[in-house]
Formats: C-alpha cells, sequence, structure tokens
C-alpha cells in the first residue's frame, strides 16, 4: 500500500495529510493557476509537471462536493488547478448538469480520463445520476477505476476507445489528458479495443428510449463517434463536444450543423446563454484562445431543447 492521499477541501479549503513542501506545493499550484487564469492557463500545466518531479509520488484527494471525491497523483499538470477554489472546470457543463439535477438522464462520458464528470454527475448535489465512463488508456483507467471505487462504485466503467464503429485501433499521446486514436496508426501506442455509442444501446448497457447527455472528449474522432451514434443521438440525447480553439475552421461544429439533424448550441460568456449557432460565425468570436478547447452542444431532442430554453430563462433572470 502507498501513502495515503493529501485530502484537500474545495468548499473550506482545509488541506490535511500533507507535509511542509506539500503545503507549500500547494499554494504554488493554487496561486499559479489563479495568476495564469488571466491568459487562459497557458504555460501552467509545463510548470506544475516540473514542480511534481520535486514531490513524492501520492496521490490527493479533493473533495469536489459533500458526496465527491476526486483523486489523482499530486502534482499533476492538468488537474492541479482544482486547487485554486476560485477555478471552476469546464464551468459550462457543469451548468447544463446542476440544471438537470431533477432529469432522470444517464451520463455517457467519453473519454472520461480520471473521471471527474462522473464522480460529480453521479453525486447526490448533481442529482446522483447514473453514469458510464469510458477510457481506453492503459495509463489513465487505473486511475478511473480508483475513482469509481473512492465513491463506492456507483459510476460503470469501460475500458474502450469510442469511434465509428466496433474494431481496435491505435492509442498514441504522451499527455494522459490528450490520448488519441487518430493518430498514425504506424505509431507507438497500444492498441484498444474500440466501440460505437450505438453499441452501448446493442449491449444491454442502455436503453434508446432512456435520456442522456454525452460527453465526448475523445480528441480528434468526434465525428467518427457521432457516426456510431446515430440512434443515441435521435433519441433524448444531449453530445457534449470538444472544439479545439486553434481550429479556424470548426470542424466539429461545421459537421453538426451541415450533415446532422441535431440544433447546435454553445454557451456565451456574453450573455451567459446557450446561443443557438446558426451560422460558424459566432465561433469565431466565442473561441479566444488558440490552445484550449471550447464546449459545444449539440440535441435533436424538444425535451432537452426546453430544458435548455428554462436555464437560459434563470440565466436571464440571474443577471436582472
Amino acid at each position: 500500500m502507498g501513502q495515503a492521499p493529501i485530502q484537500f477541501d474545495r468548499a473550506s479549503g482545509a488541506l490535511a495529510g500533507a507535509n511542509l513542501w506539500e503545503r507549500t506545493a500547494a499554494l504554488a499550484l493554487a496561486t499559479g493557476s489563479k495568476i495564469s487564469s488571466h491568459f487562459s492557463h497557458r504555460g501552467y500545466i509545463s510548470c506544475a509537471n516540473l514542480l511534481r518531479k520535486t514531490l513524492p509520488e501520492r496521490n490527493i484527494a479533493i473533495k469536489l462536493n459533500a458526496d465527491a471525491t476526486f483523486e489523482f497523483p499530486y502534482g499533476d499538470g492538468y488537474w492541479s488547478k482544482l486547487l485554486n477554489r476560485s477555478y471552476h472546470y469546464e464551468d459550462e457543463i457543469e451548468l447544463l448538469f446542476r440544471h438537470s439535477a431533477d432529469v432522470d438522464y444517464t451520463l455517457i462520458d467519453c473519454g472520461a480520463n480520471y473521471g471527474y464528470w462522473s464522480v460529480l454527475v453521479s453525486s447526490s448535489p448533481f442529482g446522483a445520476h447514473r453514469a458510464i465512463a469510458i477510457e481506453p488508456s492503459s495509463q489513465n483507467f487505473p486511475k478511473l477505476a480508483n475513482n469509481a471505487a473512492v465513491n463506492g462504485n456507483r459510476f460503470e466503467v469501460m475500458k474502450c476507445a469510442i469511434g465509428a464503429s466496433r474494431g481496435t485501433a491505435r492509442l498514441t499521446g504522451t499527455k494522459h489528458e490528450a490520448f488519441s486514436i487518430a493518430g498514425d496508426p504506424a505509431d507507438d501506442g497500444e492498441e484498444v479495443p474500440v466501440i460505437a455509442l450505438d453499441n452501448l444501446v446493442d449491449d444491454g448497457k442502455v436503453s434508446a428510449g432512456g435520456k442522456f447527455l454525452i460527453k465526448l472528449d475523445v480528441e480528434g474522432v468526434e465525428i467518427e463517434a457521432i457516426k456510431g451514434g446515430a440512434r443515441l443521438l435521435d433519441a433524448d440525447s444531449v453530445i457534449i463536444c470538444e472544439e479545439h480553439g486553434n481550429d479556424p475552421d470548426h470542424t466539429v461544429s461545421r459537421y453538426i450543423l451541415e450533415q446532422t439533424p441535431l440544433e447546435l448550441l454553445v454557451y456565451d460568456p456574453r450573455s451567459r446563454r446557450m446561443e443557438t449557432v446558426t451560422e460558424l460565425s459566432i465561433l469565431d468570436r466565442i473561441k479566444v484562445s488558440a490552445h484550449v478547447g471550447y464546449n459545444v452542444f449539440g440535441t435533436a431532442s424538444r425535451f432537452w431543447q426546453d430544458r435548455i430554453d428554462a436555464l437560459n430563462a434563470s440565466a436571464a433572470r440571474r443577471m436582472q
């Protein structure tokens, strides 16, 4: 058994189980996040990963809320921003999840990484929803399975990638948050099984008659994943995809808008509303930083469109 994880409570800021150097590092990681947030956290990950090399190998357990604990290796560049209590990870997604707490839906968390969203959505404040966390990487999957165990195994984990159809693919990459099956199959990496979203229906994991929020964090194979999920996306589903800031062609959004029956929406920080995208030029204004991802939402469901209208109405009331 390794050392017990350091404990950090985001609500109170309490840090427990850390030695003096680990406490100093926590302050540096939080301060670095606050400073770098003014320029989209540029450079934060590489600085945090350098600091991590000076720390003993152990986990930190972040209490996201009273019913959600998220563990990751202490000093991890991608996730250590959570030590900054004013930082909100993908807050436009959290907004939708919070507003959907009373809906009986299943989260399909594709490219789940260490399971942040599955931990959160399956917690009581978010409605204690069923979640299926899908992650292909042999490096990431044990950390995902650990987070399921830490939270009472209340969400299901699957070790595979998502694509257009069943098969296998080569998973490559150097950053745990950016592993992809979109690279050259000849590259070094690991062979992973691939399933389509609709195979979850075929295999009895979900019923096409249910309600779904589908998070597609699949690093370059979003379009293939959408192609493999026609039945699920025709149901009461919202698909959440990442638009890369360095893609001026808005490839994923263009595909959704031009090649699918889905209505395309994006969170506009100016209006604080989910805006319907009728032309892609709105994304030119929203995608201001080339090195970050922006989330877009697609749905063909009247139910979810009504819920998003209600979310916008509540945002308008908050701004009054």
